[in-house]
């Protein structure tokens, strides 16, 4: 059991969420999935079993206590958040957590592998948050098992149609999260994963990430740039394009003007691979040209793929990676 002072942590910046208040409801490393790319280690308790973990009252006491010092400093809280180590609806008292807090006028997330959503009692437990993240990092089995590696008890197609039921009923802002590993032949999977999110009523934004941070276990490696920018085209045709975005560690707003050419196109395709023609419209209406695109390819920072015909750029991964 950790220590009632870790419970609430940050904030942190987040691309999806701003300036994120932390909320560790879960104690370290219990969850339903064991997930071969987790920064925070190999799960120790893998388990489906609910539990009442803290006392809700403790908990929220202790997030309020942050949130003061926070608005001490004048700092900003966009959302808090639950984002355990672990699956934060494994906690019994979410529910009563998630209704203590929304007096605090701040939003709240919640940041769940979406694996125990067929249980009636946790889809009814997430009903007053104000955004949910789900994990979709697979719709096939055998990826399922080899990426997610689930608790025994778990049947992935249960889990999909739970997944299925809460967005139906759940009114508040939904994403999904796909995260992209190398090593790994994803074969069709990018269009049965992006033909399962296009059915999913209310889901406002589709996320393609990959790991930034040290995983689990060593094989796990970045997914290529052009294995990304296929993910996405995949899923943008499906989805729409506004309602898909990548993840790769640039944290900020993607799309605030910098006054910097260089910067805004860099940001712009950390998150949206864009077509060579859109590339030279956006020079176009910033009074740039295309030596903007070459210098950033000879210094390594934007990369040229190709896709079913057309070119893409897109930013360089984090650290020159692409593994």
């Amino acid at each position: 059991m950790q220590n009632i002072a870790t419970l609430a942590f940050g904030p942190v910046p987040s691309r999806r969420l701003g300036r994120s208040l932390g909320i560790n409801n879960i104690p370290p490393k219990t969850c339903t999935y064991s997930c071969v790319y987790c920064q925070v280690g190999k799960t120790t308790d893998l388990t489906v079993e609910r539990q009442a973990f803290y006392k809700p009252e403790e908990l929220t006491r202790e997030v309020r206590r942050k949130i003061n010092e926070v608005t001490a400093r004048d700092e900003r809280i966009d959302y808090l958040t639950f984002v355990p180590d672990g699956e934060p609806t494994l906690d019994l008292n979410i529910s009563k957590e998630i209704s203590s807090l929304k007096q605090t006028g701040i939003p709240i997330a919640v940041i769940t592998n979406a694996s125990l959503l067929w249980q009636d009692c946790v889809r009814e437990d997430l009903q007053k948050a104000d955004l949910i993240s789900l994990k979709v990092d697979a719709v096939s089995e055998d990826l399922w098992r080899k990426v997610n590696r689930p608790h025994k008890d778990l049947r992935l197609k249960i889990v999909l149609e739970g997944i299925r039921k809460f967005t139906e009923t759940f009114r508040g802002t939904l994403v999904s999260e796909t995260m992209l590993i190398g090593n790994i032949d994803y074969g069709d999977e990018f269009q049965r994963i992006a033909g399962f999110l296009a059915e999913l009523k209310n889901l406002n934004k589709a996320y393609i990430s990959i790991p930034i941070r040290p995983p689990t276990e060593n094989w796990v490696k970045r997914a290529k740039e052009e294995v990304i920018n296929a993910a996405f085209q995949v899923f943008s045709i499906k989805l729409g394009a506004s309602r898909v975005e990548c993840l790769m560690g640039y944290e900020g707003n993607a799309f605030a003007s910098t006054g910097n050419v260089e910067e805004d196109l860099l940001s712009i395709t950390a998150v949206h691979p864009m077509r060579e023609e859109a590339v030279k419209n956006f020079l176009e209406s910033a009074d740039a040209d295309w030596q903007v695109v070459e210098a950033l390819l000879s210094e390594n920072k934007l990369v040229e793929l190709e896709y079913e015909g057309n070119t893409y750029y897109m930013r360089k991964l984090p650290n020159g990676i692409r593994s």
